[in-house]
């Protein structure tokens, strides 16, 4: 089956180990109730002008423990909101990559991945296999394979999506 999970394309927006769900969205803005509000404030205290410099589609690409601190499911959201194609990592914490999943953005781990890459880059990502090539090098770095049963919650757009999808 074919679709828009089998390859993602995006620039990279390089991070470093220990991004918290604080640093990609800060808890004063979830009083805000509204994901396209809360979104204009990702990486806000890391990267000030991120909004505004990425573009829809773009690849967020960290080291170690990314999404670290609290459980927030606001945290993946915003960044889907804003247009971050897939986040891939070095590691995650087990609960930001099971809210990823859970609201259909796509996370990839790919140990020694910031070795391997630099800010503004073009990669390709395949998340059946768990490959990442970066354009610009003609390299490829394999990670972890996603299970079938998360690309199934990320073909239907997130958990509640593919429930509902169940029950019909």
């Amino acid at each position: 089956m074919s679709d828009r999970f089998d390859k993602i394309t995006g620039k990279v927006r390089l991070f470093g180990d220990d991004v918290n769900t604080d640093q990609i969205i800060q808890g004063r803005y979830l009083t805000l109730l509204d994901y396209s509000e809360m979104a204009k404030h990702t990486f806000e205290v890391v990267r000030p002008n991120f909004v505004n410099e990425m573009e829809r589609g773009d690849v967020v690409i960290a080291g170690r423990n990314f999404g670290s601190g609290s459980s927030r499911e606001e945290a993946p959201m915003v960044l889907k909101e804003v247009g971050i194609s897939c986040v891939i990592a070095e590691s995650f914490s087990r609960i930001f990559y099971r809210n990823a999943f859970n609201i259909g953005l796509p996370a990839l781990i790919v140990p020694g991945i910031t070795e391997h890459i630099k800010e503004g880059q073009t990669v390709e990502i395949n998340l059946a296999d768990g490959l990442v090539q970066i354009k610009e090098m003609q390299e490829e770095i394999r990670g972890d394979c996603i299970p079938d049963r998360m690309l199934s919650l990320l073909r239907a757009g997130g958990a509640v999506a593919w429930y509902k999808q169940q029950k019909q």
